[in-house]
């Protein structure tokens, strides 16, 4: 059983793409975070050498943490005096930096998709495989190490999965998304081509939802992961909506099932980590919703401070067995609040601070 011990002190994180939307919201949840506290902001060589307040285009909701805005914003090739780094970057910036700084000893927490797929580094949502989180031990060339949270929309996908998958045996899923316009970023997608409308392609999107979601629902085997075997099928659409990507699900298990099973195994699942007591775990993971027009972005994406998956519309199938809707939302849970509760965990199972010593 891991100690429940808090850290002894705060535990001075880096942030990566500090001015970026979703080093943004890191700093927005870490500025009274119990357990991390910001040690160093990290941009683009256009932003270093200003402060913080000068380089950032803040995007809200509220002000600028006045703690954050006097910082200086340092370049990427720093490697700073910090306990760990939680990663905004892009993809092409992730590949270049992240690797160096775990080189360097420091964990870094992430959520660009550069190595996502790396047989040694873990994908994780800590509800559904918190066990993966060993495999930072396979990372033994390096003195830190890597820990990547999946997709934002995957993170819905899979957390309406796993009950269902653990209770029944899952064979295929059908997913199609609505993705949120703060999914792209900032400035993100054009309002002369989403308002009004509707995107039906968002590059890149339908490949890691069809395989992401086999690395977090697969095992630890050897000295990589086994991948889960079900098939998937996927469609990712940009819609008008600022936060909050809706999936609607048709899956396919091992036998036939009612409606009231499924309900069952969904409200069971609970809260798997609350034995952990990590500050940004909600108190449920999933919420049902009961209305025939739920969930919605508008009101059901900060459920849980938008740490928890809202679910709706569970029915039979026609084609598959059973069909239902998640709500995730996308900024939070999908991206920097699924990471720093990453990192909630690789400090409960000692992966963090001074009880870390790397792999011989």
């Amino acid at each position: 059983m891991p100690s429940l011990e808090a850290p002894p002190r705060r535990l001075r994180a880096a942030v990566l793409g500090a001015t970026g939307a979703v080093g943004q919201t890191f700093l927005r949840l870490l500025a009274d975070h119990p357990w991390f506290e910001v040690g160093a902001l990290i941009a683009s060589e256009r932003s270093a050498g200003r402060s913080y307040g000068e380089a950032v285009r803040w995007l809200g909701p509220g002000p600028l943490p006045a703690a954050f805005a006097g910082l200086p914003v340092l370049p990427p090739e720093t490697v700073p005096d910090c306990d760990l780094a939680f990663s905004g970057l892009d993809t092409a910036a992730a590949a270049e930096i992240e690797p160096r700084l775990a080189a360097a000893g420091l964990p870094v927490i992430s959520n660009a998709g550069a190595f996502r797929m790396d047989p040694t580094v873990p994908l994780l949502v800590p509800e559904v495989n918190a066990e993966h989180a060993h495999r930072v031990r396979a990372q033994a060339t390096w003195p830190g190490f890597l820990v990547t949270n999946p997709n934002c929309s995957v993170v819905g996908l899979v957390m309406a999965a796993k009950p269902l998958a653990d209770a029944f045996g899952l064979e295929a899923l059908q997913v199609t998304t609505l993705q949120a316009i703060s999914g792209a970023g900032y400035p993100g997608v054009a309002a002369l081509d989403v308002l009004g409308n509707v995107l039906p392609w968002i590059g890149n999107e339908e490949e890691k939802l069809e395989t992401e979601p086999q690395k977090i629902l697969g095992r630890l085997a050897g000295d990589g992961f086994q991948l889960a075997e079900m098939r998937i099928s996927a469609q990712a659409n940009r819609v008008p909506v600022v936060d909050g990507h809706l999936l609607s699900m048709s899956l396919r298990f091992g036998r036939r099932v009612a409606i009231d099973e499924v309900r069952r195994a969904l409200d069971g699942f609970g809260q798997p980590l609350a034995s952990l007591a990590l500050p940004s775990a909600p108190a449920r993971a999933l919420a049902l919703c009961d209305g025939p027009e739920e969930p919605q972005p508008r009101l059901h994406v900060g459920l849980g401070a938008g740490m928890t998956v809202s679910l709706g519309r569970l029915r039979h199938c026609p084609i598959e067995d059973v069909r239902l809707v998640a709500l995730v939302h996308n900024t939070i849970r999908g991206a920097a609040g699924g990471a720093i509760l990453n990192a909630e965990l690789l400090w409960r199972l000692g992966y963090l601070g001074p009880r870390w010593s790397c792999p011989n």
